[in-house]
Formats: structure tokens, sequence, C-alpha cells
């Protein structure tokens, strides 16, 4: 990887700014964790520090209070779920900046969590001066945040000018190698399978990956826009009439790269329970909810015999059943393929641990926006910033 690693990284004696995803799931007065897998991904990066003779001053936001102080979005729960997998204390600062806070800097060995980022509308915006004070609690930064990446924010972003390295942490560094070897060195055939509801939000991903894959493999409610490029009848599908041009332009662009559904389950009523049937034309009244059982086989077909898959995006509804069956078909297909495979964060991550099959999948990524937007051959503003590995 072209960018620091906090492994090369001298930590012995020294204070370390971590950047984590500490973004979790909290009940409704914020003062249980229903969901602690963001911390638990952190844990190799904050052992290998502590390993090292490192003092830790950890940042995160939590929800988005907007610039003010919601004891709600507290970070304090974390501290104490962090503690215990840790086994060792986890001081909870009462702010993320202040004298206060500035005074219980750690020694090494010790760990201090900063109150919610996001507290202070100065992180959002990326404030200098907010930046300064971040910076001033510790020595070096690392940043192990990959969900927040593509956020030009303080802690990610401006607290970089203030301090002499700046390093990726060991789940970072993860997230990179195989996001990067799957858009810049992947194993052919290398197949993308992209759904989700709209053209409009990932016209970036489908450019990039146009020029990247060998076969891409449309489905969800975007492919409903592309069959009305090819004026084929929609129904009362989700179409975005002021992308149909732009669709055209895409099918022309990628020729037989790009496939889109045969077949499709439709309904009259989107709802649970709702009657369905499959169709390979959709009538004026009906809404296509997922891609159809020829549709899955052809797909599974392809990825059978692919080497890398890249996955961002469900094929249909499927967080109403039944009309996750095609996303879970293709889920376990991708699972059997053997082939490498990277999976976006999001409705992504969901649809796989639907089918089961995480534990078959090579990675899962921890930031769906980020990991969009890495697909989508942007330069993330928080990997921009780390310090480059000499030559």
């Amino acid at each position: 990887m072209p960018k620091l690693s906090i492994k090369d990284l001298d930590l012995k004696g020294k204070t370390v700014f971590i950047r984590v995803d500490f973004n979790v799931p909290l009940t409704e007065d914020g003062k249980k964790i229903t969901s602690d897998k963001r911390i638990r991904a952190s844990l190799p990066t904050l052992q290998y520090a502590l390993e090292h003779s490192a003092g830790i001053v950890l940042a995160s936001h939590l929800g988005r209070p907007k610039g003010k102080r919601n004891p709600r979005m507290s970070l304090a729960p974390v501290a104490i779920r962090l503690s215990e997998l840790l086994g060792r204390p986890v001081t909870i600062a009462p702010d993320c900046v202040g004298p206060e806070t500035a005074a219980l800097r750690p020694k090494p060995g010790e760990i201090l969590l900063l109150e919610n980022l996001r507290f202070h509308p100065e992180e959002e915006g990326n404030d200098p001066e907010f930046s300064h004070q971040l910076a001033s609690l510790a020595d070096l930064y690392v940043n192990d945040a990959f969900g927040s990446a593509h956020r030009a924010h303080a802690s990610t972003v401006g607290v970089v000018t203030f301090l002499s390295f700046a390093a990726a942490g060991l789940l970072m560094e993860r997230e990179l190698e195989w996001l990067e070897r799957a858009i810049k060195s992947p194993e052919r055939p290398c197949v993308a399978l992209l759904g989700g509801a709209k053209v409009s939000d990932k016209i970036e991903v489908i450019e990039n990956l146009i020029r990247v894959v060998d076969t891409l493999l449309i489905g969800g409610a975007m492919a409903y826009t592309f069959l009305r490029a090819q004026n084929k009848p929609t129904g009362r599908s989700l179409v975005e009439e002021d992308k149909i041009q732009l669709a055209r332009q895409l099918l022309d662009r990628a020729g037989s790269k790009l496939v889109l559904p045969q077949d499709h389950v439709v309904v009259r009523e989107i709802k649970p329970g709702a009657a369905y049937e499959g169709v390979h034309e959709i009538g004026a009244d009906q809404i296509a909810v997922d891609i159809g059982p020829e549709t899955v086989e052809k797909y599974s077909g392809i990825i059978s015999g692919a080497k890398t898959i890249i996955w961002n995006g469900p094929m249909g509804i499927f967080e109403t059943r039944p009309f996750d069956k095609g996303t879970v078909a293709l889920a376990k297909a991708v699972a059997e393929s053997g082939a490498v495979s990277v999976v976006g964060g999001g409705d992504s991550e969901k649809a796989i641990k639907s089918a089961g099959v995480s534990e078959k999948i090579t990675h899962i990524s921890t930031g769906g926006g980020a990991s969009l937007e890495f697909l989508a051959g942007i330069e993330l503003p928080g990997v921009r910033a780390l310090t480059e590995k000499p030559s």
C-alpha cells in the first residue's frame, strides 16, 4: 500500500490519535449498545498500539447530533463496552476538546475515548482551530475509520495538518488492500453485481466499472430505468424519467458488458404478503420488486465462472419477503463461486448476512458510502490525507 501503515510507526512512548468508527446503534434512550460489531472491528489496531507501548486517544462520531450536545448520542456506553472487550480501563473524556480533556492525555498503555466529535459543528466544517485542538492531544495520527474516509472533516483531514505522521490502521489497511485489488488488478474474469434503487446514485460507479470489469450485472430498481431506455415496458416500477437518456448513453458505452434482467417478480401493491408472479414483460399496472428465476439462473452462471466479484446493492426489495429471493440466491452463488469477492457495505452487507454466507465472502466493507465512492474511482479525502510511504 502506498500509504503509511500503523506498522510503519514507532509508537513506543508516544500518544497516538486513532480515528475509529464507533457509530454504533443504541437503544432509544442512548444507554445501551445493540450491536458492538464496529467496536470489535477496531480491536486489532488498538491491541497493536497497546502492545507497542503507546497511549491511545480514540475519536469517533455517533449519530447526527447536528453540532449540539445530545446525551442520547454520548459515547459513554461505547467506553464501557470497549473496556469489557479489551479487559482494561477506558476513560471517557467530558468533551473532545478543551482544557479538561487535554489534562487527560493518556500515558503508554492508557486509553482515552473522546466524547462525540459531532457535538461540535467544527468537526463537519473541518475547522482549522478545532483540528489543531484535536491534534494537540497526541504525537501521531492513525485513521482506522474507513466508513468516514469519504468525509473531509476535522478528524479525518484537518487534524493531519498538525501532526508529523498520518497512517492507516489495520482495518483501513485491509479495506484499501481488497478494494484496490478488485478495482486495479482483479483476477479475470471480473464480474460486478450492481443493484439498488437509482441510477443517479451510481452513475460514477457504473462509468468506472465499465472500464474495470468483464461483465456488469444490473439488478434492483435501477434496472428499470435501463429497460425503459431500451423502450421496454416497466409498468409502475420505479424509473428515473430524467435519467433515461443517460441510461441510453451508458448502455451504448458498455455494449455487451452490461447485462439486464430478462424476467421479473411483480406485484400490484408493495406490502408483505402481496400476491406476486413471475413475468417476462411487465404489465401496465405491475411493479417489479425482484429479479425473476431465469435471471437468477443466468446471473448465477456468470458468477460461477468469475475469478473476482464486486457487489454493491440488492437485486430487489430484499427487506420485504419473499422479494429477497433473487438477492439471497445470488449471495449464495457468490459464496460458492470460489472467486475473490468484495462486497460494499450498507444494504449489500445486510443481504449477505440475510443469506447466511458472510464467512464465505473474501471482504465485506465496513463503509457503505466510502466503498461506493472508491468503486467510482473517487479518491477519498481521509485516504488522501495519509502520509505517503517513502519510495
